[in-house]
């Protein structure tokens, strides 16, 4: 099931994440970043402040550039393959979505479909290795391990637009 698109404001948002470049699919390689992301957070002492996202930095399919994170309650220096600072505030075009995340490419067409029907414009330019995102994601309100029926699963797809 998915929500209206829509609209929304976001407040600038500490966070850290693990950088990676991956090929769709990526399914396999998932597990194995989460539970460097979650090892890196617990021996550092930092709780997430929200759920995971995976953020879509450069955008050229079947590749893409990511930053696969969590939301702090403070800004942390990282460095190696993590990275942290704020996620923009700005204004976000959003589709919220009910379903398994093998759903998630069409979800994501939906929005850039809706936004650009409704003449908005995303903070992203081309760039010579892709579209560049200001701030693209998938927010996961829950996981496989929590909610174990795929059609409760709940994905909130947002993009950030120009100012």
């Amino acid at each position: 099931m998915l929500t209206l698109p829509h609209v929304v404001q976001r407040p600038a948002t500490p966070y850290i994440a693990l950088k990676r470049e991956v090929i769709l699919p990526f399914d396999d390689e998932i597990p194995a970043i989460l539970d460097r992301l979650f090892s890196h957070l617990r021996a550092n002492g930092l709780e997430p402040a929200g759920p995971v996202f995976f953020k879509h930095t450069v955008v050229d399919m079947p590749r893409l550039e990511m930053e696969f994170g969590v939301p702090l309650a403070h800004p942390v220096a990282a460095g190696g393959d993590f990275t942290g600072g704020m996620l923009p505030a700005g204004r976000y075009a959003e589709i919220d979505y009910f379903g398994p995340y093998d759903d998630l490419i069409t979800v994501n067409a939906v929005l850039i479909g809706w936004a650009r029907h409704s003449g908005l414009a995303f903070d992203s330019r081309p760039q010579a290795d892709g579209e560049w995102f200001a701030h693209r994601a998938e927010i996961y309100h829950n996981s496989p391990d929590e909610e174990p029926d795929p059609a409760r699963l709940h994905t909130t797809v947002t993009i950030r637009l120009q100012d």
